[in-house]
């Protein structure tokens, strides 16, 4: 497809979108293996104490900056977490289970959420737009590939982490000041608080289901920089918006 260029009198140059939770659904399906998972231990100890989940968070952010994100690191921090909370009573059999768990969430179907294929076009038919999704690059390569979005994006970033310097690297790589970009995302910890801390522009659509680790972030709900979205179909007038708002600027 042919990549729209900014026209001259255009503030915001380049639009970004977060894949998973954003562009297709992704959260329901960790949800359920951690249910999976919980039941699992329930063979051992006392699941419905608080401290069981918390457990399993702790070792996932601990050991993120080790496994990264992804199912592959959620399955890794599942088998260790459950030594340590059985105090190693786990059996091989289980262990296998919960490998079981990880392979099944990889498999997931990748369903596309509502509005998706059709604001984005719309979008990008006036904008120039990039995927910046995070988590693990075969995974990620697959979820793309079969939701079939390689028509709607030219360029697609899998990255590690979506801190600042992840995306003042994307943004020096298309030659644009932050204050012509705009972040699509579900996630305030990475989609949202990043960007507008650079002094760029978020669209935040929730999703459903949030990973508790991406609930903690530092975005005011009256974000000056930030337009909320409740559904994919009013990304194109959340995006005129920002457009109106960054000309003002």
């Amino acid at each position: 497809m042919n990549t729209p260029t900014s026209a001259p009198d255009r503030a915001i140059g380049l639009v970004g979108f977060d894949g998973d939770d954003t562009l297709w659904k992704s959260e329901d399906y960790y949800r359920k293996a951690e249910q999976d998972y919980l039941l699992l231990l329930s063979n051992y100890i006392d699941v419905h104490d608080s401290e069981t989940a918390r457990h399993l968070l702790d070792v996932q952010r601990r050991n993120l900056g080790v496994f990264g994100y992804g199912v592959k690191a959620m399955t890794l921090s599942m088998i260790e977490a459950a030594i340590d909370i059985t105090a190693s009573r786990i059996s091989a059999r289980d262990i296998q289970t919960i490998l079981d768990m990880g392979h099944a969430t990889l498999r997931h179907p990748v369903e596309l959420i509502d509005g998706v294929r059709e604001s984005v076009a719309r979008i990008a038919a006036d904008y120039p737009v990039v995927l910046i999704t995070k988590g693990d690059l075969f995974h990620q390569e697959a979820k793309i590939e079969i939701a079939q979005l390689h028509d709607l994006f030219p360029r697609i970033e899998i990255v590690s982490e979506k801190d600042p310097q992840t995306y003042a690297r994307v943004l020096a790589e298309f030659d644009l000041p932050i204050e012509q970009f705009v972040m699509v995302g579900n996630s305030l910890r990475s989609d949202i608080e990043p960007v507008v801390t650079l002094g760029g522009w978020g669209i935040h659509t929730p999703y459903a289901v949030t990973w508790a680790h991406e609930t903690e972030h530092g975005v005011a709900d009256d974000e000056p920089r930030m337009i909320t979205a409740d559904t994919a179909w009013q990304w194109p007038e959340a995006l005129a918006a920002i457009e109106a708002k960054a000309r003002a600027a």
